[in-house]
């Protein structure tokens, strides 16, 4: 399905005419209409806030850029509406291969288990990705979306935040109580705050080429160090939609960039590696690895998500992911807030939890980048040893790193209530929800990610029933497994990955994270356990 529109006119708005100090004033701004800020507005308005989305462009961004979107984006793109279409459209997969020069080292299954509604990964255009989620802006009155308004001033005052907005008919003001930055890697907002990026940038550079062909791959990633066809660099195969394929190609630190783009100095590249030239190319660029963020997320009343907080090397697809796991963290955080039924104190964790998800991403990415791109003879002999190792033994196999794929994080967070039960497993608190088959009370097949929508996406307690359990507070939705009005667990997946016994429940976060874990839940610790997930405490 080509995309019905890739292009948006600029249209003044009414706030553009009021003069002088009387200044259109906003709950929330979001500034940046890529991934991120799209998802994050669209969850915002689900929750009934409305939403000014400002884009400085007025077009789909270029090029395919990210296209692997893990389980977990999935999950949070169904309970925005759209799962089903990046589903429908992208390429589903779940096996990688490790190649050192001609022979596969190992191979490896993100997603073994069955049972579960959503792939291990999909990949998609980022372009078809933005499309969908404009379009889904469109269905939902909240959001007003704004192109070619791009923000050149930011006063931050004691209870809100006034932006200066750039627009073709001239500069207007706009108030906002929070404005969340979700303007990418070279964030305009972030230099406004005085903010900068700690980290490292490599300097090995990689190329990227998006190929259109016919070709017999099969649907898995790929991955090579020192390919006959690119000796002694490394190397990515992976298949997008429409017969495009996205091949990486690392290069010299001293290779010439410009030089390097010219579509006459790649084709010789992937025509070694394909061993033809029967293709046409969709997108070329070239990139460094940078592993860096902002020392804190949370700048007063502004807030910064996705690559204008963090930047991570794009293997092991934590870019996009981590993004879209800020949205939904912060989404519900700032509904609260807004509402008055949390403190303000409820976004600190927003920092915390997410903070500590960039370092584990960055600490990732630059294990991965080490490994790929060694940086001293020391790091060279290691990877060669290691290699060698890994033909032979598992625990070689384990220690190569070719980018370790995206997962959720699990935070340590004071939101999370520590266990006091005895567990032999399931999900502790800090981690995100499993999916799992159940059956409704018509025997109809569900699934508890469906389950949870259903319930709201709030706090909601997951019974593995027993009989009547403790009165629920007010606004906690709740899925019960079992008994005579329950879902039941058709498969016996959802006792297996809850650790479940009769009685067992779950306070999940409307993020879909464990806040606490109960064999016998009181409601004086239901209620407790909600007190802190909610910042109460």
């Amino acid at each position: 399905m080509a995309l019905t529109k890739t292009q948006f006119g600029y249209r003044r708005h009414p706030d553009q005419d009021r003069a002088g100090a009387n200044i259109a004033e906003h709950a929330v701004i979001v500034v940046g209409a890529g991934p991120i800020g799209l998802s994050l507005a669209i969850d915002l308005a689900q929750r009934g806030q409305p939403v000014v989305l400002l884009d400085d462009a007025d077009r789909i961004g270029e090029g395919s850029r990210a296209i692997c979107f893990s389980k977990r984006s999935l999950e949070f793109w169904d309970r925005l509406g759209i799962g089903q279409r990046m589903v429908d459209k992208g390429v589903v997969w779940s096996v990688g291969k490790i190649f050192h020069g001609e022979s596969q080292l190992y191979q490896f299954n993100l997603l073994p288990e069955e049972g579960h509604k959503r792939p291990a990964f999909i990949n998609l255009q980022q372009f078809y990705a933005e499309a969908y989620l404009v379009e889904r802006v469109a269905e939902l009155p909240a959001i007003d979306l704004r192109w070619r308004n791009k923000v050149t001033g930011l006063e931050p005052r004691n209870d809100h935040v006034v932006l200066t907005v750039q627009t073709p008919d001239g500069p207007y003001r706009l108030a906002a109580q929070y404005v969340i930055a979700c303007d990418g890697a070279r964030s305009s907002l972030r230099q406004m705050v005085g903010a900068d990026f700690a980290g490292q940038v490599f300097e090995d550079q990689f190329l990227i080429a998006d190929v259109k062909m016919t070709a017999a791959f099969p649907t898995e990633r790929w991955f090579w160090f020192d390919p006959p066809f690119h000796p002694g660099r490394s190397a990515l195969l992976h298949k997008q939609p429409d017969d495009v394929w996205r091949i990486d190609l690392q290069l010299s630190r001293f290779s010439d960039p410009a030089v390097e783009k010219l579509p006459e100095n790649v084709r010789p590249r992937i025509a070694r590696m394909l061993g033809h030239d029967k293709f046409d190319f969709e997108w070329i660029s070239l990139y460094k690895f940078q592993c860096r963020r902002m020392n804190k997320f949370v700048h007063g009343r502004v807030i910064f998500a996705g690559d204008a907080a963090h930047q991570v090397s794009p293997f092991g697809a934590r870019g996009a992911n981590s993004g879209l796991e800020d949205a939904e963290n912060l989404a519900w955080k700032l509904d609260r807030v807004l509402k008055g039924i949390s403190p303000e104190a409820l976004l600190e964790s927003y920092h915390i939890e997410r903070s500590a998800a960039a370092d584990e991403n960055i600490r990732e990415s630059t294990r991965s980048t080490d490994f790929m791109a060694p940086n001293s003879h020391q790091e060279a002999r290691l990877r060669k040893a290691v290699l060698s190792l890994a033909k032979e033994t598992e625990f070689g196999k384990r220690m190569v790193n070719g980018g370790r794929l995206s997962t959720p994080s699990i935070y340590d967070t004071p939101l999370s209530t520590a266990d006091g039960d005895s567990w032999r497993g399931g999900l502790r608190p800090g981690a995100s929800m499993a999916d799992a088959p159940v059956s409704g009370r018509g025997g109809e097949p569900l699934y508890l990610t469906d389950a949870f929508i259903g319930a709201g996406t709030r706090f909601t307690l997951l019974e593995f029933s027993n009989g009547a359990g403790p009165e629920l507070p007010e606004g906690v939705g709740t899925i019960r497994i079992g008994g005579n009005d329950g879902l039941a667990d058709s498969a016996g997946l959802a006792g297996k990955r809850y650790d479940a016994e009769p009685g067992t429940a779950y306070l999940l976060r409307p993020d879909g994270y464990v806040a606490a874990r109960f064999r016998h839940p009181t409601r004086e610790r239901l209620d407790a356990a909600l007190a802190r997930a909610a910042g109460q405490i």
